[in-house]
């Protein structure tokens, strides 16, 4: 509940200003679209690490010793 106080919509508005002040108004929506690019990439490689990954094995697929009783 702490962080809900400290991220209020008054601090947006100082993060939103500072931004403009530093990077230009011009570079804002390059720098968005970049982000949006990154997080896009960012989840292509999660779905294809999802896809590529080997199935794990089952007891009946790996061969057994044979058993010290026979």
């Amino acid at each position: 509940m702490f962080l809900g106080n400290v991220f209020g919509p008054d601090l947006v508005v100082v993060i939103v200003v500072v931004a403009v002040l530093v990077f230009g108004g011009s570079a804002i929506p390059k720098l968005a679209r970049n982000l949006g690019q990154a997080k896009n990439e960012f989840e292509k490689g999660l779905k294809s690490a999802k896809t590529d990954a080997p199935a794990q094995t089952t007891d009946a697929t790996e061969p057994k010793a044979p058993e010290a009783g026979q």
